[in-house]
């Protein structure tokens, strides 16, 4: 997978995406109605370049347990927008976040632990946080954890475990797990899963209807191997 990304870059991204990325069913309790009200208000002013005012609003949230307004404040003490950039004091609330059920806060910390930013680097330790992310349904967390399995990074080689994530993955929609999901099917993998081209046929489409070409063309010559297959050809 693709490590380009600056995970300050990346992290601040959740501020609008962290919404998408709670699991449905979480655990926590919810904080209090004015909680939730300030994060959105938050949010608003965030997104206008308010900065001083959405920093507030989050500050004052987070301090009551709303676990967006813990991520988001954390991010802007890390980026320092609003104040002076405070790391440490970003990390404290990023913890608070992931400890309270926010599985982007989760992914968050994997990350980096697995660059080495912030913390030491630890995939062992990105790997521990990536998996908790997943469990909650974090999709990211999901394909960072099927690769790593994939291939032994920070972790035992487990093709099983490989695809039990790419699957979870593929089956929450991501056009990539799904085209790996396709190639587990269309070569099959002993004492992982069994070659069945039809399914391969099916994870390629879907794949394809995200706009991968690639599983396009994967698409279209197993259709055409079964065409020329009936035909005797």
């Amino acid at each position: 997978m693709s490590k380009a990304r600056s995970p300050h870059a990346a992290v601040l991204a959740g501020i609008l995406c962290a919404w998408l990325c709670l699991p449905p069913a979480a655990a926590a309790p919810q904080p209090p109605a004015p909680a939730q009200a300030q994060t959105r208000d938050a949010v608003a002013a965030y997104e206008l370049g308010r900065f001083d005012e959405a920093l507030q609003g989050f500050s004052s949230a987070a301090r009551q347990g709303n676990r967006l307004a813990q991520f988001n404040y954390a991010m802007m003490l890390l980026r320092g927008e609003g104040t002076a950039a405070r790391p440490q004091e970003a990390l404290v609330w990023l913890r608070k976040a992931a400890d309270n059920g926010m599985t982007h806060a989760q992914y968050t910390w994997g990350d980096l632990y697995e660059r080495g930013e912030l913390v030491p680097k630890s995939l062992e330790e990105a790997n521990r946080w990536y998996e908790r992310a997943a469990q909650g349904g974090h999709v990211q967390a999901q394909m960072e954890l099927a690769t790593n399995y994939f291939t032994g990074r920070g972790l035992p080689r487990d093709y099983a475990q490989a695809f039990a994530w790419y699957r979870r993955a593929a089956s929450a929609g991501d056009g990539g797990a799904q085209y790996i999901v396709g190639s587990f099917y269309e070569h099959g993998e002993p004492g992982v899963v069994d070659r069945d081209i039809e399914q391969a046929k099916i994870w390629y489409a879907r794949s394809a209807a995200h706009g991968d070409p690639g599983a396009l063309a994967k698409l279209r010559s197993l259709l055409e191997e079964t065409v020329r297959g009936r035909a005797g050809m």
